[in-house]
């Protein structure tokens, strides 16, 4: 294995493109979740005439459909991912419309749906915030929309292991998004969790994770935690890696043709 020194410099020089993990193979896995969201998905699309991809990222996962339909849209809010989301899209006839947030986080309740309302027959949406009230908004009459989530109890070990302080905001699960569903007039028609494991093989693929997801300890750098990432270094050399928990849930749920909201 490569030097504490050469797998930090690497890590640090280290930038994602879209959403695309393939250099890090082998040293960043992360245990498959117990459903298959793109099976669900292709499922929900031989019945869709018009779809929405939240959060699509650098749009690997939605060029991947096929057939997809003809009215076909995503959205993405973070910059660096939107031109090549539409490079990658737009040739497909998809357009991508950037979506700014007050703080362009991926936190649950940030960002709104830049649509007109019932406007699509399915929203899918993997591990971007959401506003409930706003995909029940976009959605036509019985609309489907499936999201599949990260949980705030998402690799906390990390955190610990570096003593750092946990990511700040709500508790984020599964019971309090079928809760903003419900409030929202959603029918809840699916709802999963799981509890997987994430592997890191190294302190270079650990660096590289905190800097694609830097939600997970905002005041990451190299320089700020070097002491706290050369003792986990020498621990993952003794240990042959690092295995923490991760959290992941799925929901699927159908806009009511009359709406019954909780609210008030």
């Amino acid at each position: 294995m490569k030097s504490f020194e050469e797998l930090i410099s690497e890590a640090d020089a280290w930038k994602l493109e879209g959403w695309d993990f393939t250099s890090l193979n082998g040293r960043w896995v992360e245990s498959p979740t117990p459903w298959d969201y793109r099976t669900m998905v292709l499922a929900l699309l031989q019945r869709a005439d018009s779809l929405l991809d939240m959060g699509t990222g650098g749009g690997e996962f939605l060029s991947s459909l096929h057939p997809l339909p003809k009215r076909t849209f995503a959205t993405e809010g973070y910059l660096p991912n939107v031109s090549v989301a539409r490079e990658r899209l737009e040739p497909l006839g998809i357009a991508v419309i950037r979506t700014f947030s007050e703080d362009n986080s991926k936190t649950p309740q940030s960002g709104s749906v830049p649509f007109r309302a019932d406007c699509f027959d399915l929203v899918i949406n993997r591990h971007d915030a959401f506003v409930a009230s706003e995909v029940y908004r976009v959605l036509k009459s019985s609309g489907i929309f499936l999201t599949q989530q990260v949980g705030s109890e998402n690799l906390v070990e990390l955190n610990e292991l570096l003593g750092a302080e946990r990511q700040v905001g709500s508790e984020w699960n599964l019971d309090v998004a079928i809760m903003q569903l419900e409030v929202a007039g959603f029918e809840v028609i699916d709802k999963r969790k799981a509890t997987l494991s994430t592997y890191f093989k190294d302190i270079g693929a650990v660096i590289c994770y905190l800097k694609a997801a830097p939600w997970q300890i905002p005041d990451f750098t190299v320089h700020r935690y070097i002491k706290e990432l050369r003792r986990l270094d020498e621990s993952m050399r003794e240990k042959g890696g690092l295995k923490v928990k991760s959290t992941r849930f799925l929901v699927q749920a159908a806009k009511q043709r009359f709406r019954h909201s909780l609210r008030p």
